[in-house]
């Protein structure tokens, strides 16, 4: 793990908490009724077990709105292939941002506190090597739409049972702190960005608007909307 700088003062960064998988980053075939039926009772169950480890912090009236806090869409999917083809068969691990919740406190001329949770899925492709994997990502406070403040990256371990291809896990981030310039600086002048630390053609792969599925090699998506830096 980096060291923190003064301007994200004492990122604290719990351990993963490993949550069997109850649907997959990618499907093989199209969903029938009954998958469909069956993905929806996943999500909730997914999404009961995400809503229990969302950031909290203490009720304050803040002195104004909080950072937006999002991914950044070039960084928020992970496929590592092998032999340089984008194929299914050439896959080894992937992974996804698939959502994240964040709280922050401030009031007077104290700087920002910030809290964030972050859903990882996690895939173990037919050419991944071994069980475990550890993914790297990122933290980044910018200037609304301009300069990066600070950067802080850390290491994701994810280790897999033997015939397990899919995983959840949370990481909570506590403590981010941004100063404030003055009384009136208010939240809304940063933004925090989430990231794999992937690589350029990741990124290409990324940015193309391409999308995995097990059986079915990669696609170009049609809608869905891009935050680019």
């Amino acid at each position: 793990m980096m060291r923190p700088s003064s301007l994200i003062a004492a990122l604290l960064l719990a351990c993963a908490v490993a949550v069997p998988a109850t649907d997959a980053i990618a499907q093989s075939r199209p969903p029938s009724g009954d998958d469909q039926a069956e993905d929806a009772a996943r999500k909730r169950k997914r999404d009961a077990e995400f809503g229990d480890n969302q950031a909290r912090l203490p009720e304050l009236r803040n002195a104004g709105p909080c950072p937006f806090v999002k991914v950044l869409y070039d960084a928020g999917r992970y496929i590592e292939f092998t032999g340089g083809k984008e194929a299914s068969a050439e896959v080894a691990w992937t992974g996804e941002i698939q959502r994240i919740s964040a709280g922050c406190a401030y009031k007077d001329e104290e700087p920002i506190t910030l809290a964030i949770d972050v859903l990882f899925a996690a895939g173990r492709g037919p050419k991944a090597t071994g069980l475990q994997k550890t993914y790297r990502y990122w933290v980044a406070v910018t200037q609304r739409n301009r300069l990066v403040i600070d950067k802080v990256y850390f290491d994701l371990p994810i280790r897999f049972e033997p015939g397990q291809d899919r995983l959840y896990a949370v990481e909570r981030i506590d403590g981010i702190v941004i100063p404030r310039a003055t009384l009136t600086t208010s939240g809304s002048n940063f933004e925090v960005l989430v990231g794999y630390d992937v690589t350029p053609a990741m990124a290409a792969f990324n940015r193309e608007g391409k999308r995995f599925r097990l059986d079915a090699g990669t696609q170009t998506a049609t809608a869905g909307g891009r935050d680019q830096k």
